[in-house]
């Protein structure tokens, strides 16, 4: 693991908390959490399951580009008021998030950078799944995905070095510009392809948009899996950060709401700007986090990362369920009012063809 060392000085062993007992391999343990050696069995899984799950993101991404519809995806672009509420959501709202929850549960300054480092990462593509079983605006959340992955190569210097000028230096955190690349080639390509393939051939779309839906949401639970497998850090890290990792992609997802349903949003576009807001792209987290803080520093909140993404789907899994239960009990007052309706129209028409000596017609009966 290549790691670059801050220049801000962090005083790693005073910020310690008291020992706990680490495995016997363990190359650093103070207390807050354990960091272990990659073996040759882990190195060699990491490989083969990245390589696996690139392509079944870059296969979900292209059924979920098969939804996606020329015109529509065009006139948020050339009318983008939707992806504009997105952008304040997700360069706005969750940065200032990650600042006032850093300073209200007084963190320390390296755990309070690696808060910050999650706030300030573009939207992930797992938003653009749970969009469609929302019943999301696509259109809307393919192109926001994509606008906040370009932005975020200007927007997180500029969002870092705003909030962490109090804690640290930001120009000692290394941004992986070839790694945004690399996510917005993935995101692009794949969902051109779809794009165009729902243009040419609808019908054929319909059947990969199922299947890569259901895909999608496996491929979801199946990436936070194997994050647990692959870090084997000790989850043995301070309460504070499990507290924030908790309520950070909840504030996310409400907000996020709210702030679109404010801008007039209508409410299909409210779930998707909420989703594209808490769903942030935790594996570049990760991939910073790594690049920027020595093996010391990482035992202080290496974790993190993984937490936030375990609770930000767990929250999405909930709005998911609620909406479903929502859509149901609607659908089924919906349908028992119109049933009621037909009949005392059935009745209505019935009374008034035989006081009127008129002719009652079978549908009517």
């Amino acid at each position: 693991m290549q790691t670059y060392l801050l220049s801000q000085q962090f005083n790693v062993g005073s910020l310690a908390e008291s020992s706990m007992a680490c495995p016997a391999n363990a190359t650093i343990c103070n207390g807050t959490s354990c960091v272990l050696p990659e073996d040759n069995f882990n190195e060699t899984l990491s490989v083969i399951l990245s390589t696996v799950l690139t392509i079944m993101l870059a296969l979900v991404m292209f059924s979920m580009g098969c939804n996606v519809e020329i015109k529509r995806f065009w006139s948020h672009i050339k009318r983008p008021w939707g992806i504009f509420v997105g952008f304040l959501c997700q360069f706005g709202i969750m940065p200032l998030s990650a600042f006032l929850l850093s300073l209200i549960f007084n963190v320390l300054p390296i755990q309070a950078v690696v808060v910050l480092i999650i706030g300030c990462c573009p939207g992930g593509t797992a938003s653009n799944v749970l969009a469609y079983w929302v019943d999301g605006d696509m259109d809307l959340s393919i192109s926001m995905t994509t606008c906040s992955t370009l932005l975020a190569m200007g927007m997180m210097p500029l969002c870092l070095f705003i909030y962490t000028k109090m804690w640290t230096d930001s120009d000692a955190i290394v941004l992986p510009y070839d790694s945004i690349g690399i996510s917005l080639v993935a995101l692009i390509i794949p969902v051109s392809f779809g794009i165009l393939v729902n243009h040419k051939w609808p019908s054929k779309a319909k059947i990969i948009l199922k299947v890569g839906s259901i895909s999608g949401a496996v491929l979801i639970v199946v990436i936070a899996v194997v994050g647990g497998i692959l870090y084997k850090g000790s989850w043995t890290i301070s309460p504070k950060l499990w507290i924030i990792g908790t309520i950070f992609p909840a504030a996310g997802y409400s907000l996020g709401f709210f702030l679109a349903r404010v801008a007039g949003l209508s409410w299909h576009r409210c779930r998707t700007v909420s989703l594209e807001t808490g769903m942030q792209n935790t594996q570049l987290c990760s991939t910073i986090v790594q690049l920027s803080f020595s093996p010391e520093q990482l035992e202080l909140m290496f974790t993190f990362p993984l937490i936030y993404s375990i609770f930000q789907l767990l929250f999405a899994i909930l709005i998911l369920g609620g909406y479903r239960l929502y859509r149901r009990h609607r659908v089924k007052t919906k349908t028992d009012v119109e049933k009621t309706d037909e009949k005392e129209d059935s009745k209505s028409t019935s009374s008034h063809a035989k006081v009127n000596g008129g002719f009652v017609s079978n549908e009517s009966k």
